[in-house]
């Protein structure tokens, strides 16, 4: 919303070539990263029995025996305690994942994922 107004205020309110361009490409670029980030979020998701973790270009899907381990880290950061779900794949990666990704508490999240038999280890 906010990147459409700054794109109608480029067109009908600035009046200095520069000032225009430089409004013009902040507008475009609150565009493009509202949009990304809307299509990003959630990264998690149960789907048909399987784990689906979506990027910004690709999903990868993750069966049971695909998750080796699943677990909460804590640590503070600025004055507050931050959670993140981390979720050990057995080919290696490790997806780790915040509050703003997951669309919620990560620990409701783990609970879900427990619920549905996708926390070994945890």
């Amino acid at each position: 919303m906010l990147g459409a107004i700054m794109a109608a205020g480029a067109v009908l309110l600035v009046t200095d070539p520069p000032g225009r361009i430089l409004v013009g490409l902040a507008a475009i670029g609150l565009l493009v990263f509202a949009s990304m980030s809307w299509r990003a979020r959630p990264k998690l998701a149960i789907v048909d029995g399987s784990l689906e973790f979506r990027g910004w270009w690709r999903s990868r899907r993750l069966g049971h025996a695909d998750i080796k381990l699943v677990r909460i880290t804590e640590f503070r950061r600025i004055g507050r305690k931050v959670r993140l779900l981390e979720i050990d794949t057995t080919d290696g990666a490790l997806l780790v994942l915040s509050r703003w990704d997951l669309g919620q508490d990560p620990l409701q999240v783990l609970d879900a994922l427990t619920d549905a038999g996708f926390a070994p280890g945890s």
